[in-house]
């Protein structure tokens, strides 16, 4: 299934801090869903949540999060493309 393909993604943190790897889509909805709204003020300090990349399982701290980006799999090279 195209679908299932793990999707690149960076983590941005307060800070400035990048964190960049490869999620499952479904572990990518399940730390979307974690995120909530956008309320910073609804993460305490001490909010963490387990996020399995390709390579390993990272422990985030959902209250320093300030963006996820996720990159769209178009990219090409050459003339034409």
């Amino acid at each position: 299934m195209a679908d299932e393909k793990p999707q690149k993604v960076s983590i941005g943190f307060i800070g400035s801090q990048v964190l960049s790897g490869r999620i499952a889509p479904a572990e990518l909805s399940k730390l979307r869903d974690a995120l909530g709204g956008g309320d910073r003020d609804s993460h305490g300090p001490g909010d963490w949540r387990d996020v399995r990349f390709d390579d390993g399982t990272v422990a985030l701290d959902l209250s320093k999060v300030v963006y996820v980006l996720v990159e769209d799999e178009e990219h090409r090279v050459g003339f034409g493309a």
